[in-house]
């Protein structure tokens, strides 16, 4: 087999092939053979079909096979005996002109990029760091408590306040004339927690059992229900029931109820500032990383293979197709996708990918087993059965993959810091968490 490459542009390469056609025939008529010996057709028992009828039958068919199979094996031998590292599948088409006895063929590929890191010791990152506040702690609680709440029925003549579950009646009219969505009946929500436009909530507060109010509400130009955004309607709405919420006490009976084995205060407290730290960590490996692989693709060089950033793309389509799939919209196949909202991403993806695959191989950063398992005993900590999610890891090689892969984004970004100019910010644990403060 003789083989040429030439350089068409960056990343692609052309390599042309030829076969000889004895070898094609050869194969046909191994693969042909093998057929008769268990093809079914009428008129004839399985196994003594002539083989000039199964030629007839499957011989295009058959020969289309040991073609495509014949050229990429030559083609992969081909291109590891030049040690060119192929990314994506190749094009492949017949040449004319072949010499006698031949069949020749030109392969359009590209390559995996050289892939240039710049001087680590130049690059800059901001480090966060954070700690769990009492604050924090006794803001969860009272989340908690809120999860765990009661309502009972006010005293006749109370007035609705924060805080309060009310079922109310409401009908709501612009220019006169009743609208999809503004009328319901036995309706309850919770006063002040954002169910409902903030004019509604302030007209019901206030209001008392079996009082009735005529108000005007102007719906944000942003709403969701577009027939309605940005339009001003009428509501007339009535008090049909109000009930005040009462929080369980901060007691060993709610720490029971929420899984603490001593039943003290002190324990859930402890509690919850285990989950909150777990929290935290996750939150700065998360931010910290992001920065680092920030720093790390401004101080790297790299031409990008267009197959894989298609490649790429095509799954971040269908993952948004199954996405949209999972969460009940119907049709989701004709659903129009265009490529270039998702293209940045997707170029980001494979480039990191890339800079990050020669950087770990650079500096020895492979995860290790022990790595590993710490890793798979960390992600199982948060969980009542700790064991059951270790062996979960460890029946699949798959999510064992995915377990390296965070370690070895670890290993990355630890290194990094420890050779960049690194610049150290505490963060307050709202703005962390991405709550106002």
């Amino acid at each position: 087999m003789a083989v040429n490459v030439e350089t068409l542009e960056k990343l692609e390469r052309k390599m042309t092939l030829s076969l000889p056609l004895d070898t094609i025939r050869g194969e046909v008529e191994t693969r042909l053979r093998k057929l008769a010996r268990t093809v079914k057709m009428d008129g004839f028992r399985p196994g003594k079909v002539p083989m000039s009828v199964v030629a007839q039958r499957y011989g295009y068919s058959v020969q289309y096979e040991v073609m495509n199979d014949k050229v990429g094996e030559a083609f992969f031998s081909a291109a590891n005996e030049a040690q060119l590292r192929v990314a994506g599948q190749p094009t492949i088409t017949e040449k004319d002109g072949a010499p006698e006895g031949q069949m020749a063929f030109d392969a359009v590929f590209e390559v995996f990029p050289e892939v240039k890191i710049g001087d680590l010791a130049t690059a800059e990152v901001e480090k966060v760091s954070a700690a769990t506040t009492d604050e924090a702690i006794d803001r969860t609680l009272d989340i908690l408590r809120k999860q765990r709440r009661s309502f009972a029925q006010r005293a006749q003549g109370a007035a609705a306040e924060d805080g309060d579950r009310v079922t109310v009646d409401f009908v709501g009219k612009i220019d006169g004339e009743p609208f999809d969505g503004g009328k319901a009946e036995d309706f309850p929500f919770v006063i002040a927690e954002g169910q409902m436009l903030p004019e509604f909530e302030t007209a019901v507060r206030g209001m008392k059992l079996g009082e009735s109010k005529t108000f005007p509400l102007a719906f944000p130009a942003d709403y969701h229900g577009k027939d309605v955004a940005g339009k001003t309607a009428d509501f007339m709405v009535t008090v049909k029931k109000i009930e005040a919420a009462h929080l369980p006490e901060v007691n060993e009976q709610l720490a029971k109820s929420l899984g603490v084995a001593d039943g003290s205060v002190d324990g859930l407290r402890a509690d919850i500032k285990k989950n909150l730290e777990r929290e935290i960590k996750f939150r700065l490996n998360a931010r910290n990383k992001q920065a680092v692989m920030d720093a790390l693709l401004a101080k790297s060089e790299l031409d990008l293979p267009k197959a894989s950033v298609q490649a790429e793309l095509d799954r971040m389509i269908e993952s948004a197709r199954a996405d949209l799939k999972a969460r009940g919209m119907k049709d989701v196949e004709k659903l129009p996708m265009p490529e270039d909202g998702f293209r940045p991403q997707a170029e980001r993806r494979v480039r990191l990918g890339l800079v990050v695959a020669e950087l770990v191989k650079a500096a020895k950063l492979q995860a290790t087993p022990e790595q590993i398992k710490a890793q798979v005993e960390e992600l199982a900590a948060s969980y009542e059965k700790p064991e059951e999610v270790v062996r979960y890891y460890y029946a699949d090689n798959r999510r064992l993959a995915d377990v390296e892969a965070m370690v070895i984004e670890n290993n990355v970004t630890e290194h990094v810091l420890g050779q960049a100019k690194v610049t150290e910010k505490t963060l307050g644990f709202d703005e962390l968490m991405g709550q106002s403060a």
